[in-house]
């Protein structure tokens, strides 16, 4: 039999109990996502002459509260949930060929060139001051950091060419944003992409068929071909690889020529990506396409590769921006999450994760800003130094990205999981930057033909490292095992991964050694040089001052 039903009045819904929300942590939101990077701060000081450092602090406070913001936040959301759409004819039939984006997609474009970010190669520390802002602006939406990356980067390949670079290179440091395709005579500032990769090549860009055909007026040509991926087809301009008489040459394509009529730029479809989603990555076809050679013929790759340069010292700031992101996110969290009668942050093996996921940050960070330094000080050793220790960077950095957002999602636990908290987003993105511009293994063989074929990187690069030896014997002994490895050459493209990754954190415990708090140096030489260390994050040896490392990555909120 059943129980009788209680008398009226019932209680219907019980929202007042059951649905009363607690021990959910506040977005992180409204804060300066600069001013409290301490790491990032303390590296544009240090990096940062007297002189200008007031004006450079100034502007990145801007744009570091501006990142922090619910707007920025919210435009970073919707460009990635309403992607680009391809539209290859008009509503009459007539081929347009063109990506429309989200309105939030303009926004951040615009506020990003305004701040300066396609702006580094003739201002004042201006490598510096634009990497900082790049990792910064990064943090609220990384996407559309692609067409940034690349205006920024053909700036080098378009001065081999005087007559070009005095045409193009104002309206690519431009701090103007002009939305939509127009003769670029009648815009205030441009942006550029790039077209290298085949079908049948991919890395191996001397494998490219795209054909170029000299015409009767100086330095002009037609293209036939086809790009299996170029990034960002709404931009201006874009630098090509294609094959001439002479051989495999650079040639700047534009959308729109200087008549006003439009280029032929076929866009056959967009790439569907695992992550990037704001950002378009195209097929497309040249068929008759006009084009204008820079460089010389036959030394296309030469050309650009300052180009390529530049954009993957991108993709480690980029890294860095995403690994700070990701560990501000779990440090915050974990600071307002109660568990077992107390802050999760202070349960010492959550500690141990966020100080282990600090440290990783930490490094990418101070590596990624001594490179910029090094674009700045443009001296032959500087030079020098890059040509190693950008590769190995490149390599090691961008593969510590995936690990560091993985793990930083985990401490969110299924909080972390949901797209709301905006770690999936950060997940997807992580892999980019160690795919584009060169894979891992590109990366790792650029190192060795820099070790090959240029003895003065080496030596460059012991001269850095060297000014941190006899600080830590850790360190030191690692710099040792470096010498040692390299002494033997048997075999050495196998081990090409492994020395890109010795070079990198030997260089990466040299710049905490000098720079980082005692603590956090001590963090890293211990597990990451002295072997102290397990093959996950949360295996620091526990004697360690962790606590100190965890507090100084805590982002503040105003």
């Amino acid at each position: 039999m059943f129980p009788l039903l209680p008398a009226p009045p019932y209680r219907i819904g019980m929202a007042a109990t059951t649905h009363t929300v607690t021990n959910q942590v506040p977005p992180l939101v409204g804060h300066d996502v600069f001013a409290t990077d301490r790491v990032l701060s303390e590296a544009v000081e240090r990096h940062v002459e007297p002189g200008v450092l007031p004006v450079v602090l100034e502007e990145l406070g801007e744009l570091g509260r501006a990142a922090g913001s619910a707007q920025a936040q919210e435009w970073g959301a919707q460009a990635n949930a309403h992607p680009p759409v391809l539209r290859t004819h008009d509503r009459y039939g007539h081929r347009v060929d063109e990506v429309e984006f989200h309105p939030a997609w303009h926004r951040l474009l615009g506020h990003a060139v305004s701040a300066g970010l396609t702006d580094a190669w003739g201002r004042p520390a201006g490598h510096v001051r634009r990497a900082a802002g790049f990792l910064v602006w990064t943090q609220a939406e990384a996407g559309h950091g692609c067409p940034l990356s690349m205006t920024h980067a053909a700036v080098p390949a378009l001065r081999t060419d005087p007559e070009l670079a005095a045409v193009w290179e104002p309206l690519l440091t431009s701090h103007t944003y002009v939305e939509g395709l127009r003769n670029p005579r009648e815009k205030a500032g441009v942006l550029f992409g790039m077209g290298m990769t085949e079908k049948q090549g991919g890395s191996d860009v001397r494998s490219n068929t795209t054909r170029a055909e000299p015409l009767s007026g100086e330095g002009a040509y037609l293209l036939s071909g086809h790009k299996w991926f170029c990034s960002a087809p709404m931009s201006d301009g874009f630098l090509v690889l294609a094959r001439a008489p002479g051989g495999l040459s650079c040639f700047l394509v534009p959308r729109v020529l200087p008549d006003g009529t439009r280029n032929v730029f076929l866009i056959q479809r967009l790439k569907d990506k695992l992550g990037n989603r704001s950002n378009a990555s195209a097929e497309v076809e040249f068929d008759g396409t006009w084009a204008r050679l820079v460089g010389e013929e036959g030394r296309g790759v030469r050309t650009i590769i300052e180009m390529v340069a530049a954009t993957r010292l991108d993709c480690v700031v980029g890294s860095a921006g995403l690994m700070r992101q990701a560990v501000a996110q779990a440090v915050h969290h974990s600071a307002y999450r109660d568990v077992f009668g107390g802050p999760l942050i202070d349960k010492p093996l959550m500690r141990n994760v966020l100080a282990d996921l600090a440290l990783e940050s930490e490094a990418a960070t101070v590596l990624a800003m001594r490179l910029a330094a090094a674009y700045d000080g443009d001296t032959e050793a500087e030079r020098a130094f890059l040509r190693l220790a950008l590769p190995a960077a490149k390599y090691w950095v961008t593969k510590r990205c995936t690990a560091v957002v993985s793990e930083a999602l985990e401490c969110l636990g299924g909080n972390g999981y949901v797209e709301e908290s905006g770690l999936p987003r950060l997940l997807r993105e992580a892999p980019l930057n160690s795919i584009w511009e060169g894979s891992g293994n590109v990366q790792a063989l650029d190192v060795l033909r820099a070790l090959q074929r240029e003895p003065q990187a080496l030596d460059a690069f012991l001269r850095e490292v060297g000014k941190a030896r006899g600080a830590d014997h850790r360190l030191d002994a690692a710099i040792k095992g470096l010498l040692t490895e390299l002494a033997d050459l048997d075999g050495v493209e196998g081990r090409a991964r492994r020395l890109a990754e010795r070079f990198a954190l030997v260089l990466q415990g040299s710049l905490l050694v000098r720079w980082a708090p005692p603590e956090v140096a001590d963090a890293f030489c211990a597990s990451r040089l002295g072997g102290d260390w397990g093959a996950a994050f949360g295996t620091l040896p526990h004697s360690l001052d962790l606590a100190s490392v965890v507090a100084r990555a805590r982002p503040v909120a105003d």
